[in-house]
């Protein structure tokens, strides 16, 4: 127990910023190295495999990243309220959060793995996947689809993790399982000539140790959080309390998914040059993203917890902090990428119309990735604080529904790419504004409930 609790934070008191940091540089470096290991695949096949094996593996992430975000959301409500019952220090309420979220992991990890199974070919075919690579991508995708019990245990361990202030572990998981990652896929292609089913294989066992990795932190005796097999089960009210909350998220991320694939249908329209270049842009502005993106994250853990313990003041110093972080590190990194733009889309392509087309993507959004810094903050905050309808609704207007409408109505009147491009910073700062204006709203309204002792308990 003793060696378990030097991993968690109490965010309820002491001095704000350095805890801040301390546990967003560990989701930094987690989150970097999944982008690396996930790259890793790809650059293992193009080395070592047909060409073809690389382009089956490349249709994957829309389809993939669909069918995560869903449980990616519902994640953050056990994120929220796992922080929420620790800031209180009601432990019975962790337990019931802890075993209920382990439980819907497996079931809803199991039912997904059907699902991709059932759906893979259909999907292929509405994504027009040449046939030279459709088998393999079927193949791959069919392998893949047998880790998502895995990847849903990691993700709300993880979560629950995040929520006690541990940050450390789950980076350590990762680097574990993203090492034996890439020595499986150096196994599997290179000796075995697997190609395609080698990838997909060393990511799902990669996926299989990290699962266990993370089940085997939350057994650790006498913690709140203490995972017990004869105890897991669904706790009704307490899950729908986490659905209410994450399922909303879950939503939002799978809508996001959808409004990029028809964004990216309209990059498609100007050639391969243009899809070359805005893969690049697109690869550096995730590593970017990754830094100031940690503090989102970070807001949903310290606003949680100090809303349980009744700190509200503390509340809005932990989302002022954090809004602050991740400007200044956005702003930062933003810099840096717009002056070496053509030097890092370089080391993805020298070819100098790929890099032309890359900049233009970086000029319009990295330029202005102070603006998604600002909104993903705010919505965590919101999250944190329990409301996650509210934002869900004004982000799938707002970034969804708003850049659809720009693609078929704004778009046609001037078709160039800088007109495609300028329609992701207008949905950031309309979302920003109204999830701004929700914020202060629900914090004014909180803190003078707080000064006439009028608190609103969470009934579960």
């Amino acid at each position: 127990m003793a060696a378990a609790q030097k991993y968690r934070m109490d965010m309820c008191h002491g001095p704000l910023l350095g805890k801040v940091i301390r546990f967003s540089v560990p989701l930094m470096i987690a989150n970097a190295l999944s982008l690396m290991f996930n790259a890793a695949d790809l650059i293992v096949l193009g080395q070592f495999a047909p060409g073809e094996a690389m382009a089956a593996v490349g249709v994957a992430p829309g389809f993939t990243t669909l069918m995560l975000n869903l449980f990616w959301g519902i994640s953050a409500g056990v994120n929220v309220l796992a922080a929420r019952f620790t800031g209180a220090g009601d432990q019975k309420n962790v337990f019931r959060t802890v075993h209920t979220a382990m439980f819907l992991a497996l079931i809803g990890g199991v039912v997904m793995t059907v699902v991709c199974l059932l759906l893979t070919p259909w999907i292929l075919r509405l994504m027009s996947v040449p046939e030279k690579i459709f088998d393999k991508a079927a193949l791959y995708l069919q392998i893949w689809s047998l880790g998502m019990p895995f990847m849903v245990i990691y993700s709300f361990g993880s979560a629950i993790l995040r929520a006690v202030g541990d940050t450390r572990r789950p980076l350590i998981f990762m680097g574990i399982s993203g090492l034996a990652n890439v020595l499986m896929n150096l196994l599997f292609v290179i000796s075995f000539k697997m190609d395609v089913a080698g990838v997909a294989l060393a990511t799902q066992l990669a996926n299989v140790i990290s699962a266990v990795l993370i089940w085997r932190a939350l057994a650790v005796p006498g913690e709140p959080y203490q995972f017990k097999w004869k105890k897991l089960h669904i706790d009704m009210p307490v899950l729908k309390e986490m659905l209410r909350i994450g399922f909303p998220a879950g939503i939002q991320g799978a809508m996001f998914s959808i409004s990029n694939v028809i964004i990216q249908s309209t990059v498609n329209s100007f050639g391969w040059e243009a899809i070359a270049g805005n893969t690049a842009a697109l690869s550096i502005e995730g590593i970017i993203h990754v830094f100031f993106g940690a503090f989102a994250l970070a807001v949903v853990s310290f606003v949680g917890q100090n809303h349980g313990a009744r700190k509200y003041k503390r509340v809005i110093k932990s989302i002022n902090t954090t809004l602050g972080c991740a400007c200044v590190s956005a702003v930062v990194l933003t810099v840096f990428g717009v002056i070496f733009k053509r030097q890092l889309l370089a080391v993805y392509n020298p070819d100098p119309v790929v890099i032309d087309w890359g900049c233009i993507r970086m000029d319009y959004q990295l330029s202005c990735y102070v603006l998604l810094a600002v909104m993903e903050v705010l919505i965590g905050a919101l999250r944190g604080l329990g409301y996650s309808l509210g934002p869900t609704i004004v982000s799938l207007t707002g970034a969804c529904v708003l850049r659809v409408l720009w693609v078929f109505f704004i778009f046609p009147l001037d078709p160039r790419l800088e007109n495609l491009m300028i329609s992701y910073p207008v949905s950031w700062a309309v979302v920003s504004a109204v999830c701004g204006w929700m914020l202060w709203c629900i914090c004014r309204r909180m803190l003078s409930r707080a000064a006439s002792r009028k608190f609103d308990h969470l009934k579960i």
